[in-house]
């Protein structure tokens, strides 16, 4: 008989314990990490209601115009990495305060500039400050609340107001150029930059990587050096077409990320920590956030072209007429989490999708005369998918990762954006403007110059019209609009495919969320 005793069953496993709940504390601090969301929106889309009156009073030649409207999304997109990871080194919330002081400043030497050239530095530098706001907001969120759901209602709000300031953009910039003078629009900043200084210590909590290492000053300068190459690139592409210097730049940049990105792989601690992108959902939500703006960005310029070149609209009605659009995108962001709780994710994203490129399919079938109800609609179908997806989309980038990578990933996922519209404009723009002008057949009796002008792009025809007597102006735009919408028409197509495409990305590799390998930390 055996004297040894028995061996005691194992022990069952401790369930995991449930993440903790945010309190008052944390909703107060996402109020105020909406102010900076808030307002990026809004100073990108209130210039362009303020260039006729900064043309008055400036005179900047028509190159200092485009550089006016364009440096400071350069600088933004080009600083975002190297803002995402100093935030996670220095801590998140100092690096906010520090954007917000400088943005406050930089805001007020905009607004007091008193030359074209003044004007581009001061954007610029407003560029480079306003780059630490976006990955320390959303990183900061990753850290207040660890309970998925209420992060998802968190980001919710912060992907709304992101939405609601292009919608307020041309509401408040409007009013204010009616009452003051264009340096006004600068100022909105001021004020929200100097509550966020105020509040900021007392309900946000201080969060910073205690492993980082240094900040390797190549690899911000080779970031650097290929996100404004390839964007500057594409910009250029979609402004003049296919062109030697556009070409050339987007080949350098991609030439530089490629040694960025082998430096980052041989680096102890590097600027990107490339270990993110085993992450399966991570790299997926990256993924349709680029494709799926891809369409947006194309289909956008294309639409701000009609309301205001074929209907007639001025660039304040125009901008008017989207907030319907905008409305519907925040509704759908804030809606957006409670399907996520109820049915898959990949699911509900697929399904939003699939909702847009309806959308687009309606664009489709728009035509020069009484468009505007299909267009409003499909419009609006189109900003239910990009709502739901901006809400889902970045909290799946923030909730993927360790929090001592949320700067980073946020920062990824801010790039991936202004990637995916970049290249929509450039490549849907050159697709629309082609269509163009195969398409448009000026009137035999129409000058010479002027169905030179007109068959260049809408904004020639146009132009042309102005100087030419009623009725041959009216058959000249006439048939420009008519290829105008054609070429809308061709870009929605486009768009339906490129946003079936992210449809069908999030319907398979977001169906198993876990992840290709581990993460592991340095």
């Amino acid at each position: 008989m055996s004297t040894n005793a028995p061996e005691a069953p194992d022990a069952p496993e401790a369930p995991e314990a449930p993440a903790p709940k945010a309190g008052k504390r944390e909703w107060l601090g996402l109020a105020v990490l909406a102010l900076p969301t808030l307002l990026i929106s809004l100073d990108q889309s209130v210039l362009y209601l303020a260039l006729p009156h900064l043309a008055e009073g400036l005179r900047p030649t028509g190159t200092q115009t485009l550089w006016i409207m364009d440096i400071y999304g350069f600088l933004i997109a080009g600083f975002l990495i190297t803002m995402g990871t100093l935030g996670d080194r220095i801590g998140r919330r100092k690096l906010l305060m520090i954007g917000a002081a400088a943005v406050g400043l930089t805001s007020v030497a905009a607004a007091c500039s008193t030359s074209a050239e003044g004007l581009i530095a001061t954007r610029a530098l407003l560029g480079i400050a306003a780059a630490t706001l976006m990955p320390s907001t959303l990183a900061l969120i990753g850290n207040m609340f660890h309970d998925p759901h209420q992060r998802g209602r968190a980001i919710a709000v912060w992907a709304s107001c992101f939405m609601g300031g292009t919608a307020l953009g041309p509401v408040v910039g409007g009013t204010l150029l009616e009452y003051f003078w264009w340096g006004s629009v600068f100022l909105l900043g001021v004020p929200v930059m100097a509550v966020l200084m105020i509040v900021a210590p007392l309900v946000l909590p201080e969060y910073k990587d205690p492993h980082a290492g240094r900040i390797d000053l190549p690899s911000v300068l080779l970031s650097l050096v290929s996100l404004l190459s390839v964007i500057y690139g594409l910009k250029e592409l979609a402004r003049y077409g296919f062109a030697p210097l556009p070409i050339a730049a987007v080949l350098l940049g991609l030439a530089v990320g490629a040694v960025f990105v082998r430096r980052q792989g041989r680096l102890a601690h590097p600027l990107l920590d490339l270990k993110l992108f085993r992450v399966r959902s991570f790299t997926a939500a990256l993924l349709i956030l680029t494709v799926s703006m891809l369409g947006t960005g194309g289909g956008y310029l294309f639409i701000t072209g009609f309301l205001q070149m074929v209907e007639g609209y001025s660039p304040m009605e125009a901008g008017l007429l989207m907030v319907p659009a905008a409305v519907a995108s925040v509704l759908a962001a804030q809606v957006a989490p409670f399907f996520a709780k109820r049915f898959q994710l990949s699911t509900v994203i697929g399904v939003a999708l699939l909702v847009g490129a309806a959308g687009y399919a309606m664009l489709v079938l728009v035509d020069p005369v009484g468009g505007m109800p299909l267009l409003m609609a499909g419009f609006m179908l189109v900003f239910v998918g990009v709502g739901t997806f901006g809400s889902l989309g970045t909290h799946l980038v923030v909730g993927s990762v360790p929090p001592e990578r949320g700067g980073s990933a946020a920062a990824l996922s801010s790039i991936s954006g202004d990637l995916g519209t970049a290249l929509g404009v450039a490549t849907l723009g050159s697709l629309g403007t082609a269509v163009y002008r195969g398409s448009v057949e000026p009137p035999a009796d129409t000058p010479a110059d002027a169905a030179d002008a007109a068959g260049a792009g809408m904004e020639g025809a146009v132009n042309a019209a102005l100087e030419l007597p009623a009725r041959a102006a009216e058959s000249l735009l006439a048939a420009a609009k008519e290829a105008y919408t054609s070429g809308l028409n061709t870009v929605a197509v486009a768009c339906v495919v490129i946003t079936a495409i992210s449809a069908t990305i999030a319907l398979t590799l977001l169906r198993d969320r876990r992840t290709a390998a581990p993460y592991e930390k340095h």
